[in-house]
């Protein structure tokens, strides 16, 4: 199909570019929890007439980053040429670290348009790639822009998406997403003799959480009561993730031989006596999301004080053959 100039330098609908987003979050949302100290992103490469020419997401640290993926792709099936939009979940970077530049790498496909979802939030770069791109001749557009029914939505998720980053980048601590059980009498406790009172959709909601963290923290009264292993098993997990157990234990309660049995399942276990110090440290340790699962004094010490970001509060239905109803809650209006 032969194409004008026009058409080539045109921005493409809405629709399609609101599609393409869509597109790049699914595949970044795949790889949340395995990027750290990087960010999870996306990104989606476009023809002229809109079609997805070739989509990848960034998978470890040290990796290439999606950008360099989708090219390579594209240069692989051949259809680079064609290229005419990319969509990123993040601004793209404008600087070397451990891969080169991804704006450099834009700029040697034939693009003329550039969408971005969330700006880089990292004061020392902050905007260094879409002026690096612009300076170039690209059009940078920002997702907010989009007018579309799915706009709210796509940039909600993109927010989310990348709200961990954008935390650590900012005040090098973790985002902490505090997941709170209740009954419907109320209460945190199991009937005895039983793990938990939620449903199965809960409980997968709670391994897929667990999956996208970077470490768990607890407290030493869960480790006592329950012993739990805090492994990942109704999702399937990243492979040679290894994530950090913090237990908060005042007294020195922890048996040396759970924290045994805790490391021989691959985490990473520390004891720690407060939890400033211990998100202070897993923020130095480059973890981006740390999940909180614990009892109910733990709970309300976190949420009287501020230490979270993100709580999922889960509630037993009321009708035994129903879902339990979740509701999610964020501290900060950013997200």
């Amino acid at each position: 199909m032969q194409t004008s100039k026009t058409q080539e330098h045109s921005t493409l609908p809405a629709e399609a570019i609101a599609s393409a987003f869509a597109h790049a979050l699914d595949l970044a949302q795949q790889w949340q929890g395995a990027t750290a100290p990087n960010p999870p992103v996306g990104c989606v490469l476009l023809g002229v007439d809109g079609e997805i020419l070739a989509a990848a997401a960034h998978q470890r640290a040290g990796q290439p980053h999606a950008e360099a993926l989708a090219i390579a792709q594209s240069q692989s099936n051949g259809s680079f040429a064609r290229i005419h939009t990319i969509i990123v979940t993040l601004e793209p970077c404008n600087h070397s670290g451990r891969t080169p530049p991804c704006a450099g790498a834009l700029l040697q496909t034939p693009a003329h348009h550039v969408w971005i979802g969330v700006r880089d939030p990292n004061p020392r770069v902050a905007c260094g790639g879409a002026e690096h791109l612009q300076r170039a001749g690209l059009t940078v557009h920002d997702l907010a822009e989009l007018e579309t029914g799915t706009t709210e939505e796509l940039h909600r998720r993109a927010a989310r998406l990348l709200a961990p980053f954008v935390k650590h980048t900012q005040t090098g601590l973790p985002w902490v997403t505090l997941k709170q059980a209740i009954s419907r009498e109320g209460g945190m406790v199991p009937p005895a003799g039983q793990k938990t009172f939620t449903g199965p959709a809960a409980l997968d909601l709670a391994h897929r959480r667990r999956k996208q963290a970077d470490a768990v923290l607890t407290g030493s009264g869960t480790v006592l009561a329950d012993a739990p292993d805090f492994s990942v098993r109704r999702v399937s997990d990243f492979q040679n993730k290894q994530r950090h157990l913090v237990i908060l234990d005042r007294r020195a309660r922890v048996a040396p031989a759970y924290i045994a049995a805790a490391q021989s399942r691959g985490f990473l276990v520390s004891i720690e006596t407060d939890i400033t110090t211990a998100l202070t440290r897993l923020g130095a340790a480059g973890c981006l999301e740390v999940l909180v699962e614990a009892g109910a004094e733990l709970t309300q010490s976190i949420l009287a004080g501020g230490h979270w970001d993100e709580h999922v509060l889960i509630r037993q239905a009321a009708d035994p053959g129903a879902n339990d109803l979740v509701t999610i809650r964020y501290r900060s209006t950013t997200t």
